[in-house]
């Protein structure tokens, strides 16, 4: 690891090492994009040269099955023409079904079956008619286990294939089949040879499709072509291994591939490609089979081990890995050698520099080289150099003396006038705030007052022309008792509504007296009052007062604000669950008094964020029978007893007010900031 960091930080500082790198990079982009090119066409040629062998291989193994057919065919030609056929049809017809089914194995067929042109009627539609015309059909089939019993018992039985991981076996059977008619002398159909072979487990004929398709020395030591039959999905007969690393098992009973299943079965289209085939990927070409209707039936499939082709490529590419390292090296050797001396000068002027770093007053001097030598004059021209910056620097440290002292000065002045200026900013706004509220409270009080005036008067007229109504009906009053009940109750809203602009206009009007006194009491008559009112309600009022000190307060108006808190948190809550009224001492940051803070917490609806900046804002309501003034009344009573009102709220989880009530009101000109301290 030592060896490693020093030459590491030799090739960062040492010139001739980054002289070395740069001088080789040029060969290692030109060898690398050289290597990359020839991946990239090898791997591109290879790849497609695989799929088209594997395509070719597909194409082989095709047409080994269609000789198959015609060799099978050939076979009933042969049985057709043979002595024993024609005497057994000419001296005991009736006998020819048991005749035939003895003869299967010497034709190498696993079914024959002959039959009068009369039972033409088993075979299906599309068949008969080809048959009828003189024409053979040779074909590939899916018979379920009852007809492959009755073509040949025991064929059933040869065609089951146990299903891997699926505890259940396959009955059906693929066969490969052919039909032969013969003509009387009139050109009649007479008879019918019917003769094939049973495909499932048919392990000899896929071993020999596999030699013809792959044979010795085709593919890599390692890899193992394979061929493989289907039915519909599943493998009835393969050479591919359980185990394609120890070459061990048939993989009999197995399924392919969702994808291939979906581009060969369902669509019909051939498949050239790598696939995952059991356990291990192929190089894989895949085939549809189709019956005597063009039913796509099954599949036929070739393919080899993918693994053997890439760690052939890998090989090769390992050895041009080594072959350009071997180049790389040489080439470095050679560049090092060469500039040798071309380094030890510049090593030279490249250590000047590093000490003058340091502060070291050192010179290049005398290289040794030829005067006229580009780095001898380069040499010269960096003593000057260093020469004058020395005088320069004397002087830039002289004048930096100077300046760092009258920075300092002017810092220090420029400090007092900016907190000075932040504190008469800070006072600004305060005072900019207090006359913005006391402005809108003129306004909105000599506003209110008018309206709430103009209002209560043809309020008065209306209620007293409701009872003269009432008297003059007499008894046909009830006839619009309710009618007249809902205008009494508007006309009482409307009241509330006045009385409660009047008590928004008097803010700041006549002030009230001011004492001072515990807030416990106060706190204890307004829980009273709030109960008192909620008696037809399922409220629950908690308290818990442990408030010491007093505070100057209005006993009237802290009452009002209380009850109005209280309501409120009754109102978010529907009028049903607990209301929490706490009081304790306001301290500061260093444990002294400062007044007495007061909390009502209920657990309603809360309030949305974005109406947390609003609901102290006079008529700003979100209740349909909210007048939007109390909360702004609430907090005008605060201010003018020299607190704060503050709320927090969670919406659906419910909301606190907290009231920070001074124990001694100050003068405007010293209240600068409240100081919180929970």
């Amino acid at each position: 690891m030592a060896l490693f960091k020093k030459w590491r930080q030799r090739f960062r500082t040492m010139v001739r090492y980054r002289l070395l790198v740069l001088t080789s990079v040029p060969i290692i982009i030109t060898l690398l994009a050289l290597i990359a090119l020839t991946l990239y066409w090898t791997v591109a040629y290879s790849w497609k040269n695989a799929l088209s062998g594997v395509n070719a291989d597909l194409a082989v193994a095709s047409n080994s099955m269609e000789v198959l057919q015609r060799e099978q065919r050939n076979q009933l030609h042969a049985i057709a023409d043979s002595h024993d056929f024609q005497t057994q049809i000419i001296e005991d017809p009736g006998q020819i079904s048991g005749w035939a089914q003895s003869r299967a194995d010497k034709y190498g067929v696993d079914f024959l079956a002959v039959y009068s042109a009369g039972d033409i009627e088993r075979l299906p539609l599309s068949l008969r008619q080809p048959l009828q015309s003189g024409q053979e059909r040779t074909f590939f089939q899916v018979m379920s286990a009852i007809e492959l019993a009755s073509i040949s018992a025991g064929l059933s039985a040869k065609a089951e294939i146990p299903l891997l991981q699926e505890n259940t076996k396959e009955y059906r059977g693929l066969i490969s089949r052919s039909l032969l008619p013969l003509y009387n002398e009139n050109g009649e159909l007479e008879w019918i040879i019917d003769g094939g072979i049973l495909l499932n487990n048919s392990t000899d004929l896929v071993d020999k499709i596999r030699d013809l398709v792959f044979p010795l020395g085709k593919l890599p030591e390692a890899s193992v072509g394979t061929v493989t039959l289907f039915m519909d999905d599943v493998r009835v007969s393969t050479n591919v291994p359980l185990d394609s690393e120890n070459k061990f098992g048939r993989a009999i009973g197995t399924r392919v591939s969702d994808e291939v299943r979906d581009t060969v079965l369902i669509d019909g289209d051939e498949w050239v490609n790598r696939a995952y085939v059991y356990d291990a990927w192929y190089i894989s070409a895949y085939k549809p089979i189709r019956d005597f209707n063009n039913k796509v039936i099954g599949m036929l499939y070739t393919g080899y081990l993918e693994w053997p082709l890439i760690s052939r490529y890998l090989t090769n590419l390992i050895e041009l890995g080594i072959g350009v390292l071997l180049t790389l090296l040489i080439s470095g050797l050679l560049v090092y050698r060469g500039a040798k001396d071309l380094f030890r000068p510049i090593e030279r002027i490249h250590r000047v520099v590093h000490l003058i770093r340091f502060d070291q007053d050192t010179r290049i001097g005398k290289l040794g080289l030829d005067p006229q030598h580009e780095l001898a004059i380069l040499a010269r021209q960096f003593d000057s150099m260093l020469d004058q910056l020395k005088k320069q620097h004397e002087e830039i440290r002289q004048n930096a003396l100077e300046l760092e002292d009258k920075v300092k000065e002017r810092t220090a002045s420029l400090h007092e006038k900016t907190e000075e200026l932040k504190q008469n900013i800070s006072l600004l706004e305060q005072t900019r705030n207090k006359l913005l509220l006391s402005e809108k409270l003129a306004a909105l009080g000599e506003l209110t007052a008018g309206i709430a005036h103009e209002i209560n008067n043809p309020t008065a007229v209306i209620l007293g022309n409701i009872e003269l109504m009432e008297y003059e009906l007499g008894q046909h009053a009830d006839l619009v008792a309710e009618e007249m009940s809902t205008v009494l109750a508007q006309i009482d809203r409307i009241r509330n509504i006045t009385r409660s602009l009047l008590q928004y206009s008097r803010q700041g009007g006549v002030q009230d007296t001011v004492t001072w006194q515990h807030v416990n009491p106060v706190i204890e008559e307004s829980v009273t009052l709030v109960r008192s009112g909620t008696k037809r309600q399922d409220v629950e009022v908690l308290t818990y007062l442990n408030a010491k000190c007093c505070a100057e307060i209005n006993r009237h108006q802290l009452l009002q604000v209380l009850v109005n808190l209280q309501m409120n948190g009754i109102h978010a809550m529907n009028d049903k669950g607990k209301l929490i009224v706490r009081s304790e001492d306001w301290m500061d940051g260093i444990g002294m008094t400062i007044g007495a803070k007061i909390s009502v917490q209920d657990f309603g609806c809360g309030i949305a964020n974005e109406n947390l900046t609003k609901i102290f804002d006079p008529f700003f309501t979100t209740r349909h029978t909210g007048t939007g003034l109390g909360l702004a009344v609430t907090q005008g009573i605060v201010s003018g007893l020299g607190g704060e009102i503050k709320v927090e709220s969670e919406l659906g989880k419910g909301s606190i007010f907290t009231l920070y009530l001074r124990e001694k009101i100050q003068p405007d000109d010293e209240i600068t900031s409240l100081n919180m301290v929970e």
